[in-house]
């Protein structure tokens, strides 16, 4: 093994140990597809916003959260299974929730309206928004839910890789990366889907992102941006605190890099998704679940 290669699993060990507890020491992997011959689809051409259905078991940590009072598939946000008892999300899913107690998260899942026995629900035991979040520009937009009890893994449910800023995974532009979520398909039906998507997207150059004719300046240091200049391919409502994902070019894990956070409209020409950065606020993550680790 070359010491890069090894990093790698030093960095996901010691990730392991901090955050994901529960379902032993591996994150990032995805049992149901890595040796059945799928791959997920990279021609880019058919929701998400230009995407495609995801197979079962695609992405084992992505959560759908619920509320019995939404129409429909009750699902209004995704989120990240990062411990066999946390989910993180976007903060500003909850702007409009005031009782958590009637949210509940869907795990296990990719089809919503008829999940599979090997999905799990939990409870919502506290919702911890970021102290700074702030809904007039977007910025910090993340939070945590712990849930009522632990999870118990399987191969449809696994858990994701949480990048350290300085030992994990380092986002660039050569890289392909993943949006999934179960959200409208386009910017006039704000519909939730009932299967869920996926699709293809490149990290986009944070200054080109907050230039003139694309954010100009409302993209903060803590966000990333993906998708396409041409558009096309984006998230969409209902796709938010989902995540975005890239797998590691040394190794089979895919690391969590991004909280689906906000856009202009859907899949429109440089205005591609924003993301809150997972690396950025890693160390806000880990305070509050290594409490809980001990």
């Amino acid at each position: 093994m070359n010491w890069l290669g090894l990093l790698v699993l030093l960095t996901v060990a010691g990730l392991a140990q901090s955050i994901q507890y529960t379902c032993g020491w591996t994150c990032g992997l995805r049992p149901m597809v890595s040796h059945s011959g799928y791959k997920s689809r990279d021609d880019g051409t058919t929701r998400i916003v230009g995407g495609a259905d995801a197979k079962p078991g695609a992405w084992p940590w992505i959560v759908s959260i619920q509320h019995p009072k939404i129409p429909g598939t009750k699902h209004f946000c995704g989120g990240s299974l990062i411990s066999a008892e946390w989910v993180l999300t976007a903060a500003h899913c909850f702007d409009l929730i005031f009782n958590t107690s009637m949210v509940y998260v869907l795990i296990g899942a990719t089809q919503l309206t008829q999940p599979g026995p090997g999905a799990q629900v939990r409870q919502i035991k506290k919702l911890l928004r970021h102290e700074n979040y702030q809904r007039r520009d977007m910025s910090n937009d993340i939070a945590l839910l712990e849930l009522s009890k632990p999870v118990q893994c399987s191969p449809y449910i696994q858990l994701a890789c949480v990048a350290d800023a300085i030992l994990g995974f380092s986002v660039s532009e050569e890289h392909n990366c993943w949006i999934a979520g179960w959200g409208a398909t386009n910017a006039k039906d704000k519909t939730p889907r009932d299967h869920l998507q996926e699709a293809m997207v490149r990290p986009i150059n944070i200054q080109l992102c907050n230039g003139t004719f694309w954010y100009s300046g409302k993209i903060h240091t803590h966000n990333v941006c993906a998708g396409y200049p041409q558009g096309l391919i984006d998230t969409c409502q209902g796709d938010s605190g989902g995540p975005l994902m890239c797998q590691d070019n040394h190794a089979d894990y895919w690391w969590v890099v991004g909280v689906t956070s906000w856009g202009k409209s859907c899949g429109r020409a440089r205005r591609p998704g924003v993301y809150t950065s997972v690396q950025h606020f890693y160390d806000w993550i880990l305070a509050h679940i290594s409490t809980k680790n001990v």
